[in-house]
């Protein structure tokens, strides 16, 4: 009888070890989720969904409360036909038009043929630091309403969409 070579042992060993590390490295994400897909704010702005529509990052641009606001975000339809969505803070509302399978960027300033929407508020009774009560709504779905956050253009990503009072 022969007995195994220590180089047979030392390889099945190694095999063996490569295998059980593989095991527990694949067993981490079994029992913890895959937080790339989970749907979250990656920014500033918050998110909520209405049926087929989803804001994203939706935020209040305002230089002081009872200044002008502007809202910042985006509006996804999922859904397979136009979304006419109401975008609202109290009495005032915009009402944006998403296409089927579209997104529609929230902006000041930008054109609308590149996607873009304006939705402005003439007095925001929130601070910057604060947050403000932001309804959206669909004919099909409904309506919800969300916290959103109002920043100033402390920030030099939104320094130049905080909306001016005018005189």
């Amino acid at each position: 009888m022969t007995s195994p070579r220590p180089r047979t042992l030392r390889a099945a060993a190694l095999v063996a070890g490569a295998a059980a590390v593989g095991l527990v490295l694949a067993g981490c994400s079994a029992t913890n989720p895959i937080t790339t897909q989970a749907k979250y704010s990656a920014s500033d702005g918050v998110r909520v969904t209405l049926g087929d529509v989803v804001g994203s990052n939706l935020l209040v641009l305002s230089a002081a409360e009872g200044d002008p606001g502007a809202m910042q975000g985006g509006l996804i339809n999922d859904g397979s036909e136009d979304r006419l969505v109401t975008v609202a803070i109290g009495d005032d509302e915009t009402i944006v038009t998403v296409g089927a399978k579209e997104t529609v960027l929230l902006g000041v300033g930008r054109n609308p043929e590149d996607g873009f929407a304006e939705v402005t508020f003439p007095v925001l009774e929130a601070a910057p630091g604060s947050t403000v009560s932001v309804t959206l709504s669909t004919p099909q779905d409904g309506s919800i309403s969300v916290e959103v956050p109002v920043l100033d253009g402390t920030l030099p990503e939104y320094a130049t969409a905080v909306p001016s009072p005018t005189s």
